[in-house]
């Protein structure tokens, strides 16, 4: 197989994986996340802000990290240099418009970062050390 075989057969997989069903499964899935839990991320914001700025701190509690540490951790994962040259690249790959739908799967992408940050509270595990 030649290199322009490979190359030809990687730009059709890459346009027909990052075309219009990439787009729909994140609106969507995000849709879905966002209907299923009745926008659960938009109407507890100001308690995330709250527990964020310290007001359900307590001294004596158990744990290594605080809230804010907690969160600081999460959200590292997910905005990062990526996002920094990410939004540039959209921009000048696709305009103006390309903003457009940043900010869709900003809106819908919050209840999909919501369920998975559940999901690895939920399922986090202690070590022979008994810490996370």
């Amino acid at each position: 197989m030649s290199f322009e075989k490979l190359e030809a057969w990687s730009i059709a997989f890459a346009d027909a994986v990052w075309g219009l069903p990439m787009v729909a499964l994140l609106l969507g899935g995000g849709t879905f996340f966002l209907i299923i839990s009745r926008a659960l991320p938009y109407r507890y914001l100001g308690h995330a802000f709250a527990v964020m700025a310290g007001r359900f701190d307590t001294p004596d509690e158990q744990g290594e990290l605080s809230h804010f540490q907690a969160l600081a951790a999460a959200l590292s994962n997910t905005m990062g240099l990526g996002n920094i040259a990410g939004v540039a690249l959209a921009i000048v790959a696709g305009g103006p418009g390309a903003i457009f739908w940043m900010w869709m799967s900003a809106v819908l992408g919050i209840a999909t970062k919501f369920f998975t940050c559940s999901l690895g509270v939920m399922y986090r595990g202690l070590d022979s050390a008994g810490n996370l």
